[in-house]
């Protein structure tokens, strides 16, 4: 659920299909820089309502779902 999310966020930001973003996909590879990753997690804050503050790096789809599935459960 929340992948498919990331997914459907990124997809729209970079015009490109949902189905090419996968959880190895890195974010350099998906063509989203510094400041579209600032502007992808203000759009996935609104979409999953929760405040999404990185305080470690993530490189991959992957590892941002896992980090946001982290911070869900504490």
């Amino acid at each position: 659920m929340l992948f498919e999310t990331v997914a459907k966020i990124i997809s729209e930001r970079t015009g490109g299909n949902v189905e090419d973003v996968k959880p190895e996909s890195t974010f350099a590879e998906l063509g989203i820089d510094s400041l579209d990753t600032v502007e992808l997690l203000m759009n996935l804050e609104d979409e999953i309502g929760m405040e999404i503050e990185l305080d470690r790096k993530v490189e991959t789809v992957g590892d941002l779902v896992n980090f946001i599935e982290s911070k869900k459960q504490d």
